[in-house]
């Protein structure tokens, strides 16, 4: 058996090293860009808090920053947000959902190697070409049968970024499912259990956890998605549940005002960092929470 000199050895270690010290090097830079980014949002939107207290905040249900008579209730954001959300998850959800199970369980190999990518170029498509296409299209075919439709709505929008996130859902939700051991499938089949029934009681369950984890990133998503919203869900923040009216969402003013003529620094530029730091915040509980579910559905499969 012969044995690597010495000079070998050395240089393999010091490549190790070096290695290890790149690595740490970007793990660093992805850590510090993220303490940036808070302590950017922290630091403008105390300077926000400083002339609005949070019973303004959180109080008022207006939302008119850039008015003479400016109220800063940030409820008809938040309203919007959560509305085109909801409808987005009702259309995402079950389509993705049916298209995992039947890229996992039921396509031929030949079928899943062309339909998985196919279905992930469409996350690929920019945001602005389906905020367009939602305008041009989707809205007027919802205007030809549904009575009281605006030109920019909640509806239209809501049902494009549903199938903006499809692909994140699909993808993730097929992967868990396609982990899923073959022996589960075999133990299922053994005791007489059918094709459909074994997928909704037997391998569903058991990749219930990335499914859990597909559904929260796309609702966190579909939360931070700007263009969409900006181009067909309207500018007019407003406290309303029925879809068929404009709303605007937290991104979407954060775009307004960005692009607008208001002066940095002012308080009405401010807000835009107060939105943001919720928007970051509902996004780290999105994410908090699907962590913790991931974590109680594997502590009760084992």
């Amino acid at each position: 058996m012969t044995h690597a000199p010495p000079a070998i050895h050395t240089r393999r270690a010091l490549g190790e090293v070096i290695l290890e010290r790149v690595f740490q090097l970007f793990a660093a830079v992805s850590i510090f860009t993220a303490a940036g980014i808070v302590l950017v949002l922290f630091g403008e939107s105390l300077a926000f808090f400083e002339s609005v207290s949070l019973g303004q905040f959180f109080g008022d249900t207006q939302w008119t920053p850039l008015f003479a008579d400016a109220h800063f209730g940030i409820w008809p954001l938040v309203f919007g947000t959560f509305l085109t959300t909801l409808i987005a998850i009702a259309v995402a959800l079950p389509l993705g959902l049916l298209a995992a199970i039947y890229l996992s369980e039921l396509a031929s190999p030949r079928v899943r190697a062309v339909l998985k990518p196919a279905l992930e170029v469409l996350a690929g498509i920019p945001t602005v070409v389906y905020g367009y296409f939602a305008l041009t299209i989707v809205t007027p075919a919802l205007q030809s049968f549904i009575p009281g439709v605006a030109g920019a709505n909640a509806l239209s929008a809501g049902l494009v970024m549903g199938l903006m996130i499809v692909p994140i859902i699909a993808s993730i939700s097929e992967d868990a499912i396609y982990a899923v051991p073959q022996s589960l499938r075999e133990g299922a089949t053994a005791l007489g259990g059918s094709r459909v029934r074994t997928i909704w009681r037997v391998i569903l369950p058991s990749a219930s956890s990335g499914i859990t984890a597909a559904v929260i990133l796309g609702v966190s998503r579909a939360v931070g998605e700007t263009m969409i919203v900006a181009i067909a869900a309207g500018l007019e923040p407003r406290i309303t549940l029925d879809p068929r009216e404009p709303v605007e969402t937290m991104t979407a003013y954060i775009v307004q005002v960005s692009l607008g003529d208001t002066p940095a620094g002012s308080l009405a530029y401010q807000t835009i960092f107060a939105v943001g730091l919720l928007l970051f915040l509902l996004t780290l509980a999105f994410n908090v929470l699907s962590h913790r579910l991931r974590k109680r559905i594997r502590k009760g499969a084992l």
